[in-house]
């Protein structure tokens, strides 16, 4: 389960470098996406099921929203792919101010940090993820709303910003 775990994190930061050094938007939204199907897998292993679920079917519809405006609005014929020299350097860069910095902090780590929510399973009444899903129904419906009109705020304000001269995103509206 080690394995499987330094695997998974592996996996999330080579992403993460590969999603921030690339500039073309398509690569991006794909790396973006896997990203997050590899960061529901370390909520998986750490016991948080329904979280991860949940939090993975949001992010993919935010992700649809945004891959597709980026396509609209970035319509390169020859994006620059992950295999360019630019690109590469940039994703090493990354991955060497990571890894730095990681060789930093790896001594004052705790290796008790590692262990799962449900590792010791018979000494506890529920799941772990079944109490935040309880917390998250009974005082996180403000919040709910405040995040979802934040996210049309910042839709109408993204459009705006990127119109044209004389044509706009949202004269079409």
């Amino acid at each position: 389960m080690m394995y499987m775990m330094y695997f998974l994190l592996f996996s999330l930061v080579l992403g993460l470098a590969a999603v921030a050094s690339n500039p073309s938007p398509y690569f991006a939204a794909l790396g973006l996406v896997v990203v997050a199907g590899i960061g529901c897998g370390v909520l998986i292993w750490h016991g948080g099921g329904f979280l991860s679920l949940i939090l993975f079917l949001i992010y993919l519809g935010g992700m649809l929203v945004v891959f597709a405006y980026s396509a609209a609005l970035a319509a390169e014929p020859y994006p620059e792919g992950w295999g360019s020299w630019p690109v590469l350097g940039l994703m090493l860069g990354y991955l060497l101010g990571v890894g730095g910095v990681g060789t930093l902090f790896s001594s004052s780590m705790y290796d008790g940090s590692w262990m799962v929510c449900d590792e010791f399973g018979e000494f506890y009444f529920v799941r772990g993820d079944t109490e935040g899903v309880a917390t998250l129904y009974s005082s996180g419906g403000f919040m709910l709303a405040t995040g979802a009109w934040v996210l049309l705020l910042t839709l109408f304000v993204i459009l705006e910003l990127t119109r044209g001269m004389s044509r706009g995103t949202l004269r079409a509206v």
